[in-house]
């Protein structure tokens, strides 16, 4: 009686042991399976409701069985010699000899290995990095947004003048942000136009050369409200290589922009108007609106639609040749070219309203350099 005691003693220390190397976070999250483990030193945390013959049954015996989905839980992967040197010789050999070689007791989960098991971290990585490419492609149309860019827009006007000559305008305009203090930014923005001018009267040549430099500042409240907005002052420098490449006066004026972020548009308007106070006396003055609507719809990876027509008044041109109005869109995309995030996009514009001599349309093509904070 007292041999059987001591037996029953000692397999209660194996069961005590085991159970013990069951951690509380396999106990926070069960997983069901179907499959009781193959090795015979794995324990579940779920004894107590098995059926009566598989409770009181020898565990090697029964440990390829199997059982009803609900009940056998996940097992925590543990290793711990401590629990086999503490045990007595008796219950010690109740193990396999593989065990005792070991040392150490190893349970693990009871949940079949998936043939790939690189695709469950692949897909989340993919997700992210799309996802990141989304939002990116936000803060890019954002004409205010805390990222660093140097845009690169070509605009290609057809049908300039009586005989339809094209002019090419690439626009290189850094946009630097400046964090002024916490609750207040400075955006720059500096419009460098390389102009090619064609002659208008002739059926070839022309002129190409630097244009009037346009800085623009923005001060910007930070905030994380899908509105943002910014005001400040705007410049036109008469830097042109060529008399006919700018105005030739140094002009100041307001600038301001609005920008609505939603979870897949992101519309406003920039604009600006500019005086003209000093320079060549000889040149006309200049008072002069540029006012730009864009909306652009986003897509997944980085893909969207724009459409972001530029529209000018010369307000001391005669009347029916001040306005010109363009029409269209396009489409773009962000992504990345090894380690550095891009914005590509492509639109045409049909001027729907125009002054004499003004191109019919334009085409433009945008590469945008972005430097993620």
């Amino acid at each position: 009686m007292q041999s059987s005691t001591f037996k029953l003693f000692n397999l209660l220390e194996v069961f005590l042991g085991i159970t013990f190397l069951i951690t509380p976070k396999a106990i926070a999250n069960p997983t069901p399976t179907e499959i009781l483990p193959n090795d015979p030193t794995v324990l579940g945390k779920s004894m107590e409701n098995l059926p009566h013959h598989v409770a009181n049954s020898d565990l090697r015996e029964e440990s390829h069985q199997v059982i009803p989905k609900v009940f056998v839980s996940q097992y925590a992967p543990i290793q711990s010699p401590s629990f086999i040197i503490g045990t007595s010789s008796f219950a010690r050999d109740l193990l396999s000899d593989e065990d005792k070689a070991r040392g150490f007791l190893t349970a693990q989960t009871d949940s079949v290995p998936s043939e790939n098991p690189t695709t469950p971290e692949a897909n989340p990585k993919e997700s992210s990095a799309a996802e990141s490419e989304t939002e990116l492609a936000k803060k890019a149309q954002n004409p205010i947004a805390n990222l660093i860019s140097v845009p690169f827009q070509n605009n290609t006007n057809f049908g300039v003048g009586s005989l339809d000559r094209t002019q090419n305008v690439l626009n290189i305009q850094p946009v630097i942000p400046i964090s002024i203090n916490k609750d207040w930014l400075l955006i720059t923005r500096t419009i460098l136009p390389l102009v090619y001018q064609p002659e208008p009267s002739q059926g070839g040549g022309g002129t190409f050369g630097l244009g009037d430099i346009n800085p623009q500042f923005y001060f910007s409240p930070k905030n994380s409200s899908n509105v943002t907005w910014g005001v400040g002052p705007t410049f036109v420098l008469p830097t042109a290589t060529n008399q006919v490449l700018g105005q030739g006066k140094w002009s100041i004026g307001p600038a301001a922009v609005i920008v609505v972020t939603t979870k897949r548009l992101v519309f406003g308007a920039v604009g600006n108007n500019v005086w003209s106070f000093a320079g060549d006396n000889s040149r006309p003055n200049v008072s002069q609106l540029t006012f730009q609507p864009f909306v652009n719809y986003n897509f997944d990876d980085g893909w969207y639609l724009v459409s972001s027509p530029i529209i000018t008044s010369n307000w001391y041109a005669a009347s029916g040749n001040q306005w010109t109005v363009p029409l269209g869109g396009g489409f773009g995309r962000v992504f990345a070219i090894g380690q550095q995030k891009v914005n590509t996009s492509i639109q045409a514009y049909w001027n729907v309203v125009k002054p004499e001599g003004g191109a019919d349309w334009t085409l433009r093509v945008q590469f945008v350099l972005l430097f993620p904070n």
